[in-house]
């Protein structure tokens, strides 16, 4: 599998000669609905065993090398480069390729108890260790609100995907540090809590459990990590997996009450193992950029890997992206979300060039509206993919964590698929 990127003017038929593949497999493993309509940047997977590569103007052997996730000694002694600068427009590149190596990943699903959320478990089940349902809201009791879990968890059965158990403090579109408090300090609550997940989870199937409680009030650390340890205990006894969510820091000593009440060592001792939520960067409510730019992303696996076993840890990706009205005002119109097929259809619809960003690691590309508004929209898409699958290599992670179901992006599935092999339980 190697990642082709469109020049303008290049057409599907040009690109499938190319490679010798069929314009079938391109047009199904890139969800192109109209073959007709290329944008000019972007991003295809093309399935061919060979990976090379066609220099292009102003590329580096560094850029390269990076794009590919490989040493740049690597492509020296494959193409018998005499010296890193020597290479020129139009040469092409022997590209190695690492050995595929197991990793776990999972996606989260947001139910909704209709036909559609079998769909997305059934097709995404092939390429995942969980399919994690969100969310059961905890109340300050201690008892829970279900989702309408029944046709995912039935879809799921039918898999070898493991259904994994999603327990959120979340109340009226916000994540509640009042229900949290209430149930780490109520022992009637806790353990009526804990009791409750573990009837649900041995009556309806499920196998792992995910706790993501966000939002936290800085004092109450100690209290989760104690609530942590008593749930933990209580779920091994039955053979269940224990996992949390944690927001994305870059250090022990970050601030704010999304972060402080987090305690990365105590997680990685007590739970089997945590998702990074190393995504929203750039967010519908905040100024144009990246969702999960790389080198952010990098900062936070920098404090993950010191402080939890690289071992335990599933590094979040976005299958998501958003378009912004330019320009940008604080507490102005939000950004409204697309997915990465909406993102290249859009683009050619208003004829837009899809751009890369070499630090970010992403696409985006701008364009005028009706109205002739200015408007800005950051997506992924395979090279976006690619780069956050090099950074599992290069840490030495358990795997990926996908936000979230629903958006179509078989690329990214691909992919995975040709990267890694996928552990199942």
């Amino acid at each position: 599998m190697l990642i082709e990127v469109v020049e303008p003017g290049e057409t599907i038929w040009m690109i499938a000669r190319r490679y010798g593949v069929s314009v079938d497999a391109l047009v199904r493993l890139n969800g192109i609905s109209d073959p007709m309509r290329l944008v000019a940047g972007q991003a295809l997977v093309v399935p061919t065993d060979g990976r090379t590569h066609t220099v292009r103007a102003g590329e580096t052997l560094w850029q390269i090398a990076r794009r590919y996730g490989v040493s740049p000694q690597s492509l020296i002694e494959l193409n018998n480069i005499p010296a890193p600068d020597l290479i020129f427009p139009g040469e092409v590149l022997r590209i190695p390729r690492a050995p595929r190596i197991e990793i776990e990943a999972n996606a989260y699903l947001q139910t909704s108890g209709a036909a559609r959320d079998r769909r997305l478990a059934l097709e995404a089940a092939p390429a995942l260790t969980y399919v994690s349902i969100f969310e059961y809201r905890v109340l300050e009791s201690g008892e829970l609100e279900a989702p309408e879990d029944g046709p995912a968890l039935a879809a799921i059965g039918e898999t070898d995907a493991v259904p994994m158990m999603v327990i959120a403090n979340f109340r009226e579109g916000n994540f509640s540090p009042d229900i949290a408090r209430a149930v780490f300090t109520d022992p009637a609550a806790r353990s009526g809590l804990i009791e409750g997940v573990a009837d649900t989870m041995r009556i309806k199937g499920y196998r792992a459990l995910n706790i993501d409680f966000e939002n936290l009030y800085p004092a109450d650390r100690e209290l989760y990590n104690a609530f942590l340890r008593d749930i933990t205990e209580r779920l091994h006894r039955e053979g269940f997996l224990v996992s949390t969510a944690l927001a994305p820091k870059v250090s022990a000593t970050q601030r704010g009450q999304w972060y402080e009440a987090h305690d990365y060592p105590a997680h990685g001792e007590i739970v089997d193992f945590v998702v990074l939520m190393t995504y929203e960067w750039g967010w519908s409510g905040g100024p144009p950029m990246a969702v999960a730019p790389i080198p952010q992303v990098r900062q936070v696996l920098d404090y993950a890997v010191s402080a939890i076993p690289p071992g335990k840890i599933l590094m979040g990706a976005p299958l998501y992206g958003y378009d912004w009205t330019l320009p940008f005002v604080q507490g102005g119109e939000w950004a409204r979300t697309l997915g990465p097929l909406a993102a290249v259809e859009q683009a050619a619809a208003v004829g837009a060039a899809i751009q890369f960003d070499p630090v970010a690691q992403a696409p985006y590309y701008t364009y005028y509206d009706r109205q002739g508004r200015e408007h800005v929209v950051w997506f992924e898409d395979a090279r976006s993919m690619q780069a956050k699958f090099n950074l599992i290599r290069e840490y030495g992670l358990r795997g990926i964590s996908y936000w979230v179901l629903g958006n179509p992006f078989p690329q990214n599935w691909a992919l995975l698929l040709d990267e890694f092999f996928i552990r199942k339980i």
